[in-house]
């Protein structure tokens, strides 16, 4: 079992229900992220559609046990256009977050998943419940873009 990287201590319980997101603090806001790695992945999206499709080709950053960014306080260096995903910003990045991402779900206004680690306690349920990508990436290096397609995941509804 590993720990969690995310400081999840001393938080308000069930903060993200009585506060909007924009109001949140940055501990708060952090502490949202169910350590998936979705939001890791490389998407596809349909130009006529707007649908998003997740893959499961990886960033070149995922650490596909841990699902956690390898340089997450620095990872502009190597991924330029890696988003960082805020209340401000949230609006127009929503769309292509996972269906499961806490941050869309409060969005929309919908709630967390039993196994978030702001519900269950514990930073592996997300795993254990089978909605993390532990295990079943690809390196985007090894994976011609022109592949993507068939490296094409299914999401809850």
């Amino acid at each position: 079992m590993s720990s969690d990287p995310i400081e999840r201590n001393s938080l308000q319980p069930r903060f993200w229900e009585k506060k909007p997101l924009s109001k949140l603090s940055r501990k708060e806001w952090e502490a949202l992220c169910d350590g998936c790695g979705k939001c890791c992945l490389n998407k596809l999206e349909d130009e006529d559609t707007g649908e998003v499709a997740l893959t499961r080709v990886a960033c070149r950053l995922l650490d596909d046990e841990s699902c956690r960014c390898t340089h997450y306080e620095n990872r502009h260096q190597f991924v330029p256009d890696c988003i960082v995903l805020s209340p401000d910003n949230l609006d127009s990045h929503a769309y292509w977050m996972p269906r499961t991402c806490a941050y869309r779900l409060l969005w929309e206004g919908r709630g967390l998943y039993d196994w978030h680690p702001l519900i269950s306690g514990r930073a592996e349920t997300v795993h254990e419940a089978g909605v993390s990508v532990r295990g079943m990436t690809v390196s985007e290096f090894d994976t011609p873009e022109e592949d993507w397609e068939d490296h094409i995941i299914e999401e809850p509804q």
